[in-house]
């Protein structure tokens, strides 16, 4: 799950977009006994440490393939789904709740997962010192925290000077994927990608400028739960602006 801190938190420079926006808040959680053992057997090879400079992906991956940003994952439920279905691609996976970081990690030895790198560090951060323009072919961020109450919308992760700086780490053709369950929060991410000029909306004029949820994102139990609950979803499928690339994987309902 992906959370903001309001600009008044302690810790949060106050510089340039990072006063109003983060990609999380702390939070407190047990780590289970297999999650602890997923850190020790898995962690080193799985979890890449920050640092304030640019990596080399093929380096990391120790192959040259497509590269999908996710920002938040939770407990990696849908990021292990989505990387066993497409083993051709690599997934650098951003997200600081540590029983979540043990989860995937789990997870990546239970399904023999290879194409999984994870940095348990602030996604803007990584973004802006870890990955060179235009050096990724998606983005994926599922429901970040919709931040209910109209006084806190401007702690919403989804703003325009984000989403200005994660398009330059885009490649031309490559997608960005949102996907929220909260009506509001849809809107005013549909307002905000639409209104930057490097992205254009991959969804029928018909659909209100909303996409049918791509095939690779599976149902989570959270949104069954919703869905059984009378609860929408809403995905919001745009690509990069420039030269032909590959569109984004499973346009269709799945």
């Amino acid at each position: 799950m992906i959370q903001t801190i309001p600009p008044s938190s302690p810790g949060v420079p106050d510089v340039g977009h990072r006063r109003a926006i983060r990609s999380f808040v702390r939070r407190t959680g047990r780590t289970t006994v297999g999650q602890a053992k997923a850190f020790d057997d898995m962690g080193p090879k799985f979890l890449l440490p920050y640092t304030p400079s640019a990596i080399d992906l093929t380096a990391v991956y120790a192959r040259s393939a497509p590269t999908i940003l996710e920002i938040g994952f939770g407990m990696g439920e849908a990021t292990a789904h989505i990387a066993a279905l497409m083993p051709e691609k690599n997934f650098l996976c951003c997200e600081v709740h540590t029983p979540g970081v043990g989860a995937l990690l789990k997870r990546i030895s239970e399904q023999a997962l290879g194409n999984i790198r994870i940095v348990q560090h602030d996604a803007v951060q990584v973004m802006e010192h870890m990955l060179p323009p235009q050096s990724l072919d998606g983005i994926h961020i599922f429901f970040p925290d919709p931040w209910h109450k109209k006084k806190h919308n401007k702690r919403r992760l989804i703003q325009p000077p984000l989403i200005a700086q994660l398009v330059t780490r885009l490649k031309p053709g490559a997608y960005l994927h949102c996907a929220t369950d909260w009506r509001p929060y849809a809107e005013q991410i549909l307002e905000v990608l639409s209104a930057e000029p490097l992205l254009k909306n991959t969804a029928d004029a018909s659909s209100e400028g909303y996409a049918p949820k791509p095939h690779y994102r599976p149902l989570t139990k959270f949104e069954n739960r919703g869905i059984r609950l009378g609860h929408g979803v809403w995905d919001l499928v745009f690509t990069r602006l420039g030269s032909a690339a590959p569109s984004p994987p499973g346009r269709g309902s799945g």
